[in-house]
């Protein structure tokens, strides 16, 4: 059965909303008295929320999807499936046929998800009666019977909706192009012999991806390679180039695209969140966040305008600093901490490490909340919190 979106939306998602029958449970930060609200209709033992360049909800906002971890099956690279909220039906369902590789699960406009499965691009409707189909596959001839390490390490759709972007990990090669939701070849862009990860599609130019140059493991000798220039862009029928010149720096960390289109954001130890105008000539970085004591923003995510921003802090060094997930108001200067302290992941589904348990969090519902990962209850679930209560907090 193919899926068809509800052809009236529903009320903006809303407080009122989640608390609906019981959906999601209120939970008060103790140190700042922000609230933030955990989905507990469970369809899994440990319910994981989206990497935070992706959203969870589409445009219509009938839905929330959401990973589901059976542990110890799989890990962060494959082995989790998707669940997801039906806010209309006031439901919560789980698709076992939806393992996924690498953060690869994206939400379309009219609520259907995509992953990558091997050399697959799949996608299926949030409904209980909506069927799994395959979109597209990654040429066989350049995977040479080899299995993907990724196909993308999260899908993004282009800005005229035709293509995603691939960052295919195969071997000791990646392969960054664009393959068509319609089905056709996919196209090549370039071919490297060392880590591109990260590609994401410029949310307003369907020709431009960007680029994260990350360390690797060779698959033989496990030897690591270290990165030395973090953020690089690529446009269609040209070699990607560095946003900075290649300095042998590592630039930064955890990248994503403003909404704008010209501004590309990430984090830096040591100095807090960053922003690049890459249309610039010659770009500059500004810090738009500073963070500078001992715990360092690890990701972070900006509203559309830009005024606002979240940020999980001191993630890399959880274990001895503890983790904070926070908001800032650049109006004000001021800044809230929406959990504070939280747990590490539990020891029994391997810590933060097996499954890549961090709250990443973002800004989702056109702004109007912010989803992110929590340990309060002992377990991963999925919490979103209020933006307008962040805004009162930081006035």
């Amino acid at each position: 059965m193919q899926f068809k979106a509800p052809e009236s939306p529903l009320e903006p998602l809303s407080v009122a909303r989640l608390l609906q029958n019981g959906l999601f449970q209120p939970w008060r930060d103790p140190s700042t008295g922000i609230h933030s609200y955990l989905l507990s209709r469970r369809v899994a033992p440990h319910q994981q929320g989206f990497y935070f360049v992706n959203s969870p909800v589409g445009e219509n906002g009938h839905f929330l999807w959401f990973y589901a971890i059976f542990a110890p099956s799989g890990n962060a690279n494959y082995g989790r499936l998707l669940g997801v909220v039906d806010f209309e039906a006031q439901e919560t369902r789980f698709f076992p046929e939806t393992q996924f590789l690498d953060a690869s699960p994206c939400v379309q406009s009219d609520g259907a998800a995509l992953w990558c499965n091997d050399l697959d691009v799949w996608q299926r409707g949030p409904g209980a009666g909506d069927v799994a189909q395959k979109i597209n596959s990654f040429p066989t001839e350049l995977a040479q019977g080899r299995r993907p390490y990724r196909l993308a390490t999260h899908l993004t759709v282009s800005s005229d909706g035709r293509n995603l972007g691939i960052d295919a990990q195969i071997g000791t090669q990646w392969f960054v192009g664009t393959l068509p939701l319609d089905g056709s070849p996919f196209e090549p862009w370039q071919e490297f012999d060392r880590c591109y990860n990260h590609a994401q599609f410029s949310p307003t130019d369907p020709d431009l991806l960007l680029l994260a140059q990350d360390f690797w493991l060779d698959p033989i000798s496990g030897q690591r390679h270290p990165n030395q220039d973090r953020l690089w862009l690529i446009r269609r029928g040209e070699i990607a180039r560095p946003i900075f010149p290649l300095d042998g720096k590592r630039t930064g960390t955890h990248e994503w695209w403003q909404a704008d289109g010209r501004h590309v954001w990430y984090c830096q130890w040591g100095r807090g969140v960053m922003r690049v105008d890459v249309t610039e000539e010659a770009p500059q970085a500004e810090v738009m966040w500073p963070i500078s004591d001992r715990k360092s923003a690890a990701h972070a995510h900006c509203s559309r305008d830009g005024r606002t921003i979240v940020a999980d802090i001191g993630v890399d060094t959880w274990d001895t600093t503890g983790a904070d997930v926070t908001f800032y108001n650049r109006d004000t200067g001021k800044c809230v901490n929406i959990a504070t302290d939280l747990p590490l992941p539990p020891a029994e589904i391997g810590g933060k490490d097996r499954y890549h348990i961090h709250p990443h969090p973002r800004f989702c519902a056109d702004d109007r909340f912010i989803h992110y990962t929590t340990t309060v209850n002992g377990r991963v679930d999925v919490a979103l919190v209020a933006v307008e209560e962040l805004l009162a907090a930081t006035s």
